[in-house]
């Protein structure tokens, strides 16, 4: 099949190089979002998508409007059979969900319907999922309601962060595109409508949700850290800074009767109180500084002046 890629960051990456590879298909032309700011000097960058599709020659389309009329018809002029999408961002309207005739399939991080939206990997970690996985789905729409081609599962790991898990549900997921956009061309995959039970929602997270709240269980503050890192990462106030903080671990052998936000410092620990044991932290990040191990960090700040984090 003639396809058009829509994608934009490092996750997509997979799904791209796989049907780049593929014998049964051909990607002429990826879709991405508009160069973006990145790093101190303030420099447009093309997303991860376009440099990987500018190596291999693939022409670029990064629309701004993507639903206006002149990109439908320049889209159009393209005769794609079918459009794949991984981690796009932003929604198609009706007269761009109209061009290929195969429609457009979106490959999306959970296992549908559970979980639709923009952090789907953040909101399964978060809730404390066992399993989740991947969907490749037909856009329509409504948000992440169409139905379903295909479907792989991961196992969640009691240490995965965000990073580690969509990692793992990029590559799998890569394969499970390959495979529908194979299915679809020989016309053997038909799509199953979700079933209306267990739908649950994962807006995108913000630098807000991600501050902790040490009240919580010292188990809910652990994923909830994990869920986002290493984006947007997890913060608390300690004195007037603001400090990003990696991963911590339940310390069920750690100081005992700390409130919560309360800090203990050791030569070689530093633990916080949380609503229930106290958790030890990993590594942190300093404003204007690059992550360190978290007891090193306390030793040099004197947190025995401060004592809690908010």
């Amino acid at each position: 099949m003639r396809l058009v890629f829509a994608g934009t960051p490092e996750p997509a990456l997979p799904s791209l190089q796989r049907l780049i590879d593929s014998d049964r298909h051909e990607v002429i032309a990826v879709v991405t979002r508009p160069d973006a700011v990145a790093g101190r000097r303030g420099r447009p960058s093309p997303s991860p998508v376009a440099q990987l599709a500018a190596a291999h020659g693939i022409p670029v389309l990064k629309p701004a409007r993507p639903n206006s009329g002149e990109f439908v018809a320049e889209l159009s002029a393209l005769s794609p059979d079918c459009c794949a999408v991984v981690a796009y961002g932003a929604l198609l309207g009706d007269a761009l969900l109209a061009v290929p005739a195969h429609g457009w399939v979106n490959l999306h991080f959970s296992v549908l319907p559970a979980w639709r939206g923009a952090a789907p990997v953040q909101a399964a970690l978060a809730a404390g999922d066992e399993v989740t996985g991947a969907t490749t789905f037909q856009i329509e729409r409504s948000l992440d309601s169409g139905p379903v081609y295909g479907v792989v599962t991961e196992t969640i790991r009691p240490t995965d962060t965000a990073g580690d898990l969509l990692e793992r549900l990029s590559v799998s997921g890569a394969g499970l595109l390959e495979a529908t956009m194979d299915g679809i061309e020989d016309g053997t995959l038909t799509a199953v409508p979700q079933p209306p039970e267990g739908v649950s929602v994962a807006p995108k997270v913000t630098v807000d949700d991600a501050r902790i709240r040490w009240e919580l269980p010292a188990h809910v503050v652990d994923r909830r850290v994990r869920s986002v890192t290493p984006n947007p990462g997890a913060w608390t106030m300690i004195g007037d800074q603001r400090i990003k903080v990696g991963p911590v671990t339940v310390a069920g052998d750690g100081p005992k009767g700390l409130e919560p936000g309360e800090i203990r410092v050791d030569k070689k620990h530093i633990h916080v109180g949380t609503g229930s044991d106290a958790v030890l932290l990993g590594t942190v990040q300093p404003p204007g500084k690059k992550p360190m191990n978290a007891a090193d960090w306390a030793r040099g700040a004197r947190l025995d002046e401060n004592g809690w984090a908010r």
